[in-house]
């Protein structure tokens, strides 16, 4: 104080959160200048091996990096698979179809599955199944449980499809409820499994957007009463999904 006695006017007050960001900063700008002084990094690939790895990916386009780099390595080019596989020409399509190609292609072949709940005036919840043909976005089954299960979720399936009117493709989500028991019987009947990616619903868009037609028609109307009210779920159900607005095209 003595010695500087305006230090009051250079004083700043200033967060903790600021000091922080501050010495983060110092902190990159450091090992940024460290890292230019230091010695350089990999050595860098010339153009002619460069324009050697495309040539081959072009004219084999079967063959992978690993091939690739072992082609290389019989004529003396010293390079790591890693380095390979950087250069190498990526295919300009897709190596698959595209899932909206996908749900194009097999219109006809392809039904959905989902779920979703229904609470009633006494707070049960409802589980309510329902099976949805892509092709005219028609509901070809649906029942009410309040326990679901793989086996009781399995039944549906086998009633949903009597005798030979299986479809090819099953579409669905990655629950649980979706067990062994229920996969063993879709394979019996020769149907495949189609699972959605965690997390997407936009993957199973007719049936998703039949729950949200369904769940918005209910927010005008009455809870459901409860089987223990004298109402059976299946009827409930039968009067409430039948006025859901199916999708169209």
């Amino acid at each position: 104080m003595h010695l500087w006695s305006g230090w009051r006017c250079a004083l700043a007050m200033v967060k903790p959160e600021t000091v922080i960001a501050w010495h983060r900063k110092g902190f990159r700008l450091y090992w940024t200048w460290k890292s230019r002084r230091g010695r350089p990094g990999r050595p860098q690939v010339s153009r002619e091996v460069r324009d050697l790895i495309r040539k081959m990916s072009l004219a084999n386009p079967l063959w992978g990096a690993p091939r690739i780099h072992g082609e290389l390595l019989k004529i003396g080019i010293q390079l790591s698979q890693a380095t390979v596989a950087k250069y190498m020409e990526r295919p300009r399509k897709p190596p698959s179809q595209t899932w909206r190609t996908f749900l194009d292609s097999h219109l006809k072949q392809l039904v959905s599955t989902d779920f979703f709940v229904v609470p009633t005036v006494n707070f049960r919840i409802l589980f309510v199944f329902v099976v949805l043909a892509h092709h005219r976005r028609r509901v070809i089954h649906f029942n009410v449980t309040a326990h679901p299960t793989s086996e009781w979720t399995a039944q549906q399936i086998a009633q949903a499809f009597p005798w030979d009117s299986a479809p090819r493709y099953l579409l669905h989500d990655r629950d649980s409820i979706y067990g062994q028991v229920f996969r063993q019987r879709v394979r019996g009947m020769a149907i495949r499994e189609v699972l959605t990616a965690p997390r997407s619903p936009w993957q199973s868009p007719y049936v998703e957007r039949l729950i949200g037609s369904f769940v918005e028609d209910n927010k005008r109307s009455v809870l459901w009463r409860s089987p223990l009210c004298g109402v059976r779920p299946d009827n409930a159900a039968a009067g409430t999904l039948s006025r859901a607005r199916t999708p169209h095209n």
